[in-house]
């Protein structure tokens, strides 16, 4: 508004300078019926006017200039105001950060009282119950002591009555002895003629049982030879069960696992513990093992008692 007002004042009086100058010219201008020849406006007349608007001019344009610095300033001074008002929005945010990490701290300060309280009452409560615990354990030692005092007393007691009991039996063995001394002596003779004809039975008998040991021997040799052939044929059964069931790859190629298998008398497996080899075909072994679920056994007690607990080497194989 006021630089409005500074733009009106200038052009008020250019405007009167103008019109004083054309009141000038009319004041010299005559209106009688004859014509009269028009006065000239002199060169120093047409040199204040344009001199005038010149001024006018310049002060116009320091019009704008000002105008425009009056801008800037006022944006400036916007500017100013927003990054003021930024600023304290800036500073009012950290604030309420700052008072929220407090709020956080004193919580979490809370929570490490509240944590601190609830060790402090647990540590007392550990505390009693080992004191509880201790004074138990110390009841129990003397009512183990009290029991171990009873034993010795009772062992001694048991000491004296078998020392007692041990000369008691002496006197009655010795009774006995001389009496069996008059009756061994008696008894010798025929003793000796028993011994004879005893041994005579015995050397017949021993031959007997030579012979039927010599004939056991052989069938048992020969029924040995039969089990672990038997044995042989089921673990092999059994590996080539396992073979079937087993998934292979590349990676397996030259590898094994010794895995121990434990069976029921129907074959069903009842545990499986890894021995040693590649970890990769003891996985497939396992797995297959769990597969087939059952294996081959013999229904024959002595053969089937060599099988239950096996341990075997499984090598993947490859067509």
């Amino acid at each position: 508004m006021a630089a409005k007002s500074d733009f009106t004042l200038p052009f008020v009086i250019s405007a009167g300078i103008h019109i004083g100058v054309l009141v000038i010219i009319a004041l010299g201008v005559d209106f009688s019926d004859k014509p009269k020849p028009q006065p000239q406006v002199s060169a120093p007349a047409m040199k204040a006017v344009m001199v005038d608007q010149r001024l006018v001019a310049q002060h116009v344009e320091k019009l704008k200039a000002e105008k425009r610095e009056l801008a800037r300033k006022e944006k400036a001074r916007q500017d100013e105001l927003e990054r003021q008002v930024t600023q304290a929005r800036q500073k009012r945010e950290s604030e309420q950060a700052q008072i929220k990490k407090l709020e956080i701290e004193r919580k979490l300060k809370e929570i490490e009282t509240k944590n601190a309280v609830a060790a402090a009452k647990a540590a007392q409560l550990k505390q009693k119950q080992e004191k509880e615990k201790a004074q138990q354990a110390e009841k129990v030692r003397k009512q183990k002591e009290k029991e171990r005092e009873a034993s010795e007393k009772a062992a001694k007691k048991a000491e004296v009555k078998r020392k007692q009991e041990e000369a008691a039996a002496k006197k009655a063995a010795d009774d006995r002895k001389r009496k069996a001394d008059a009756e061994r002596k008696r008894k010798e003779e025929a003793e000796r003629k028993r011994k004879a004809e005893e041994r005579e039975r015995q050397l017949q008998e021993q031959m007997m049982q030579d012979a039927l040991a010599e004939e056991h021997t052989a069938l048992s040799q020969t029924r040995n030879k039969q089990v672990m052939s038997e044995v042989q044929r089921y673990t092999s059964m059994i590996r080539a069960t396992i073979q079937r069931q087993l998934v292979v790859n590349e990676s397996m190629r030259g590898k094994s696992c010794r895995i121990f298998i434990r069976l029921a008398n129907d074959g069903f497996v009842t545990g499986t513990k890894i021995l040693s080899g590649d970890s990769v075909v003891c996985r497939a072994t396992k797995v297959a093992i769990n597969k087939a679920g059952r294996l081959p056994v013999s229904s024959e007690p002595d053969v089937y008692d060599k099988l239950k607990e096996i341990n075997l080497t499984v090598q993947p194989e490859f067509n």
